[in-house]
């Protein structure tokens, strides 16, 4: 009996190891699927990463909007060089100037360069091209960019007028930078109207350069202005002083001679007709020009309250015609 127990138990014992070996391999199963999620997690990453890369490219973009910003022209960096260039509007009535800077005064698209020196004076004005005023713009009723000129220091002189270095006419703007303290008869019948009718009646100028001097580093009162420009291809310069032309003529004893000669132009001139316009206008497009009027024996200038007047163009607005 004791023989047929021990054999039957020998073999129980190695069926019940039999199974416990068995049985591990199913227990390691979980741990075999976390390593496997642990894998795959930095594949869903890669999206996170390519969301990004909008963001890495901005830079460029930013980069491209500065180069689009506006430079200055490689013809004009030879000119500005040593100056600031600002914007100023064209009817700012301040008065004030900065120091070493270039500001464009021409109305419109037009380009007319003016630099201040290290007093904030007005000294030097550049134009590649003069282009005339034209009925298109936008003007005021008597015919100016703007109702008003700067109030440069000195203007409050009643013998000083806000004289144009570039005249509305000739397509200049009215602030600070285009404006200077000038004697009221050289700006309407001197020099400087002569020379702006010059310009007015040729229509076609190039290469204008003005060049303003002072008689110390404090005034915004210049004391002399030289104009050069190219004008139907003839280099004109015109130089003169700040001065009354009239008290000038007069201390030289000019004057007197100039009223014999304007008299005797009077009484030579044929008698005008008083009133009908046909007569003068000769080309019967209902614009009297100063040629025509002159023609007709009219004495220049024409003023507001003659009959002709009306007729004719007054570009500066000033009364005159043909002064």
């Amino acid at each position: 009996m004791k023989h047929t127990l021990t054999y039957f138990t020998l073999p129980l014992a190695a069926l019940l190891l039999t199974g416990c070996a068995t049985e591990e391999p199913a227990s390691q199963e979980p741990k075999v699927e976390q390593q496997t999620v642990q894998k795959e997690a930095p594949e869903k990453a890669e999206p996170v990463q390519k969301e990004t890369e909008p963001e890495d490219s901005a830079p460029s973009k930013k980069a491209d909007t500065k180069s689009a910003e506006p430079t200055v022209p490689a013809s004009n960096k030879a000119l500005f060089s040593g100056y600031k260039q600002i914007n100023v509007d064209g009817g700012d009535l301040s008065g004030n100037r900065e120091p070493n800077v270039v500001v464009d005064i021409g109305f419109g698209d037009r380009k007319y360069w003016a630099f201040t020196n290290e007093h904030a004076q007005l000294v030097k004005v550049v134009a590649k091209e003069i282009t005339l005023q034209h009925d298109s713009e936008e003007m005021t009723s008597s015919g100016r960019y703007y109702s008003d000129e700067a109030k440069v220091p000195g203007v409050e002189d009643a013998q000083l007028d806000e004289g144009h270095i570039i005249a509305d006419s000739l397509g200049g703007v009215s602030n600070a930078y285009n404006i200077t303290p000038q004697d009221s008869t050289l700006n309407r019948y001197g020099d400087q109207a002569y020379m702006e009718n010059s310009i007015r009646q040729a229509g076609d100028v190039t290469d204008f350069e003005a060049i303003i001097t002072y008689p110390d580093t404090k005034t915004q009162i210049p004391s002399h202005y030289q104009y050069t420009y190219t004008l139907k291809g003839n280099v004109i310069v015109d130089d003169f002083d700040n001065v009354n032309p009239d008290e000038v003529n007069a201390a030289l004893g000019l004057t007197e001679n100039e009223d014999k000669t304007a008299e005797a132009a009077v009484e030579t001139a044929p008698a005008p007709d008083t009133g009908d316009v046909s007569t003068v206008d000769t080309d019967g497009n209902g614009q009297v020009t100063i040629q025509e009027a002159k023609d007709a024996g009219f004495r220049m200038p024409i003023t507001d309250d003659h009959w002709l007047y009306s007729h004719m163009r007054d570009n500066d607005q000033d009364g005159m015609v043909g002064e």
